[in-house]
């Protein structure tokens, strides 16, 4: 069985032969391939060939273009800084001035930075075919605003313009659904939705206006013939119940989140992913664990479970860390 068809049974209920992983590497795989992080995040071809590395040395079940929150913003006009060994950042917001949401044109999904994750879509996909799932990745309507806005002023638009920030969430969403719809085409079978900041609002902010976002999202992804995954940074346990409504086929869970009553919040559909802390197990701890840590997670998660920490691999996290993780989820019972 390879590692789509064990992704696919899992979804689909069907038997498998073991836990898929799916941990996020970003920044540790650029690292150990000795690749500059500024090169990996322009160059589809320097992110395509890591991944494939990554997923042949260590076994893992999937091909990832994840790689920064800024791609959209990027192609959406603003000044990107690149760094050798940091993600990138926007130099400035695009929107600091409210008023010129009325002039933003949407940017085309195949060209520029965008176009770029596309086009290592169809590079993983003409070189892998169909041995692995290959991951795209959006941002959620609150994460991209922030990223256009500032993470102070879109939050305390929430509070006293909620109708400028309900016309910026969803100009995002229509950007956002052509962006997955061109990373599906050209060969994803998965679409991460990264909606960091929803950890930061109520769950009743969460529940009426970034819930019906993602969910539109959700659906789009779905009616192209591919998976959603949602992952929410930080400390998410007053939103599980929420999570789950958005319809997403897999979940990850940050550290912070108590996966022992993630479960019974959540309902048996979502498969969840996680959530062990990814600095002080994965980091810093031995194989042994890592290893018990997965363990843990699985009991708590039940039989719908992939194996992967809570966020994204740290670099310099040791190579026998990764392989104990992996190690769990192809001897787990199934």
């Amino acid at each position: 069985m390879n590692s789509l068809e064990r992704t696919v049974n899992l979804v689909e209920g069907q038997p498998t032969d073991s836990l898929p992983a799916m941990p996020i590497f970003m920044l540790w795989a650029a690292k150990h391939y000795g690749v500059s992080y500024a090169d990996y995040v322009q160059d589809y071809r320097v992110l395509g060939e890591c991944q494939l590395r990554l997923a042949e040395e260590f076994d893992l079940d999937i091909l990832q273009l994840i790689s920064d929150p800024v791609r959209e913003t990027a192609d959406c006009g603003a000044e990107m800084i690149y760094f050798d060994d940091a993600p990138p950042r926007a130099a400035d917001y695009i929107l600091a001035d409210k008023a010129a949401l009325a002039d933003l044109q949407y940017p085309d999904p195949i060209v520029a930075r965008m176009g770029d994750r596309v086009a290592g879509a169809a590079y993983l996909a003409e070189k892998a075919g169909d041995a692995y799932p290959i991951m795209g990745w959006v941002e959620g309507p609150i994460a991209e605003a922030v990223c256009m806005r500032g993470m102070t002023e879109f939050m305390i638009d929430l509070l006293d313009d909620i109708g400028f920030a309900r016309n910026l969430m969803d100009w995002i969403v229509e950007m956002e659904i052509e962006f997955a719809r061109a990373q599906i085409e050209a060969g994803c079978h998965i679409i991460g939705i990264g909606d960091a900041a929803s950890s930061l609002i109520s769950a009743e902010l969460y529940e009426t206006e970034i819930l019906p976002r993602e969910q539109r999202i959700v659906a789009a992804i779905h009616a192209a013939g591919a998976l959603a995954r949602l992952h929410i940074c930080g400390d998410t346990n007053h939103i599980l119940r929420q999570m789950a409504e958005t319809g997403c086929d897999i979940i990850d869970l940050d550290h912070l989140v108590e996966m022992e009553k993630a479960r019974p919040e959540m309902g048996p559909e979502p498969i969840l992913l996680g959530n062990f802390d990814p600095v002080s197990v994965l980091y810093d701890g031995t194989p042994q664990q890592v290893y018990e840590a997965c363990r843990q997670c699985h009991e708590w998660a039940g039989g719908r479970y992939i194996v992967g920490s809570g966020c994204e691999t740290p670099p310099d996290t040791p190579e026998e860390n990764i392989r104990a993780m992996v190690r769990y989820a192809r001897e787990a019972k199934v």
